[in-house]
């Protein structure tokens, strides 16, 4: 028996209301603007719509607060803000 799909998957909703939030990473990039090509350290915040499973990413640099919180000041400024404060 499969369960039902929770009411955020099956109601239409405006573009990015009910999100889900997680980060995927550490990946590493080379910068090779200087002459010693160096290795750097990111994560990717992913913001999924719960409605369709669009995706919108934001590369954060580390796991802290401070950065997670600057991910989504960029997202909400972008996308804007969930209409029940509560999912964000």
């Amino acid at each position: 028996m499969i369960g039902d799909l929770p009411i955020e998957r099956i109601n239409p909703c405006r573009a990015f209301e009910k999100v889900g939030i997680d980060i995927a990473g550490p990946t590493t990039t080379k910068c090779q603007h200087t002459r010693k090509a160096n290795n750097f350290k990111f994560y990717i915040c992913l913001f999924i719509r719960m409605c369709t499973k669009a995706m919108h990413l934001e590369v954060v640099s580390s796991l802290s607060a401070a950065a997670f919180l600057s991910a989504l000041r960029r997202f909400v400024s972008r996308r804007g803000y969930s209409s029940d404060p509560k999912d964000l």
